[in-house]
């Protein structure tokens, strides 16, 4: 497991989940880390099963000094296009944050345009804690969204893809169409509708 670099003061972490899928919200997720309680075992969530983020998640809720979590919809996301509606995500999730960050890191290459100073650090959420937090929150809540939508559209498998575009789910887009919550901006699924 990489030692990852707790940042000093009120920095906040962002990440996001679900840029790449074709159905549902991007969500976003700030957090300020509390250096005095440290959280073992964070790291980029992909790189964590399902049970340790659910576990991490909690832990990260109950220590951090303050987190937040955002989205931007579906209508948003068609609207402004998915790089737009990610730092929508993201600014709305910093504006969320109970403690006020004097500055803040960022997963990727992008900052979103924020009233504090932000850096975007590439591969961030293995090397930053409070980023790493940020993925772990984003993943988890974004995952439970869809099982939400899951059970309101149970043909299209989001249980098990989670809106990536798998051969399953371009199968079930292909018998059924497209649902209320697919991104109609998004390629597979234009063509699908271009199709009907």
């Amino acid at each position: 497991m990489p030692e990852l670099i707790v940042p000093v003061g009120l920095v906040c972490g962002i990440d996001e989940a679900g840029r790449g899928p074709l159905a549902g919200p991007v969500v976003a997720a700030a957090v300020i880390l509390d250096p005095e309680r440290p959280i073992a075992g964070l790291n980029d969530s992909k790189k964590l099963s399902e049970k340790k983020r659910d576990a991490l998640a909690e832990i990260i809720r109950e220590r951090a000094l303050a987190w937040a979590v955002a989205e931007a919809t579906v209508e948003e996301i068609d609207r402004l296009n998915i790089l737009q509606a990610t730092m929508l995500a993201m600014q709305r999730a910093v504006a969320a944050l109970q403690v006020k960050a004097e500055s803040a890191l960022v997963d990727g290459n992008r900052c979103p345009k924020l009233d504090i100073p932000c850096e975007a650090v590439v591969k961030g959420d293995g090397k930053i804690a409070s980023i790493a937090a940020a993925s772990i929150l984003a993943k988890t809540v974004r995952d439970a969204g869809m099982l939400v939508l899951h059970a309101q559209y149970p043909q299209y498998g989001f249980d098990r893809h989670m809106g990536y575009p798998t051969a399953a789910h371009f199968a079930a887009l292909e018998a059924h169409g497209a649902s209320a919550v697919h991104r109609r901006s998004f390629g597979p699924v234009a063509r699908q509708l271009s199709l009907l």
